[in-house]
């Protein structure tokens, strides 16, 4: 029987990246279906007074899910899992900046997308409303405050994380899986959390590397809920 779930993402977010190859393997190895969504880490952690995402004509993370969702609306779901595995891995990977109009249509034209998606897509107001309503329907549905968000259908529940570095593979990567689709025998658990000790920050620094060079921003991260 073939499991179903959603899977929220900001391209700008290394840990969402992460879970998102292991997600991809656990695809292989179960029969999962997996829908990709968008949500903005930009107006989650915006700070007062500052526009939104929605109001740029170009930002970070939101601008990339613009020219995600129009490949979307055009060429389907399949067609975002092959964009944001190729802009994930050119921008953590790579080091190349994809937050830069010309830099991300130079990426999707090597992935075998119209390089117009990018201009298109800044062209196309609606996009920009499609990239804020997923985004503001999960927090309002799911409560979600981040990235990954996982969704799993028909129950509707949902899960922040999981965040782990570098990605499982193998037995490894179809453990987590069932021990993150055991969660929903639980609908009133809210946080488990393993702690991190300076050997885990380092450890994620140094997985990170290319993602601390490349970016053009400091990371702002509100409270959680």
């Amino acid at each position: 029987m073939t499991e179903r779930i959603s899977f929220a993402f900001d391209p700008m977010c290394p840990y969402a990246y992460q879970t998102s190859r292991w997600i991809r393997t656990v695809r292989a190895a179960v029969d999962l279906d997996v829908t990709w969504k968008f949500f903005s880490l930009e107006e989650v952690n915006r700070v007062e007074g500052k526009k939104h995402p929605w109001e740029r004509p170009w930002s970070y993370g939101f601008g990339q899910m613009r020219v995600g969702a129009l490949i979307r609306r055009e060429l389907g779901n399949d067609a975002v899992d092959r964009w944001y595995d190729a802009v994930g891995r050119a921008f953590f990977y790579d080091g190349v900046k994809t937050h830069v109009p010309d830099q991300h249509a130079a990426v999707i034209a090597r992935a075998g997308f119209d390089a117009s998606y990018v201009e298109r897509a800044i062209d196309d107001a609606s996009t920009l409303v499609e990239v804020r309503d997923e985004h503001l329907e999960a927090v309002a549905k799911h409560g979600a405050h981040g990235v990954p968000t996982i969704v799993f259908h028909p129950s509707e529940y949902a899960v922040y994380g999981p965040v782990v570095v570098p990605a499982p593979e193998g037995d490894d990567a179809v453990a987590l899986w069932d021990l993150v689709k055991s969660m929903q025998r639980f609908p009133h658990l809210y946080e488990l959390r393993h702690p991190k000790t300076m050997d885990d920050l380092l450890h994620i620094g140094e997985q990170f590397g290319t993602y601390l060079s490349t970016r053009d921003w400091n990371t702002i991260e509100k409270p959680a809920p």
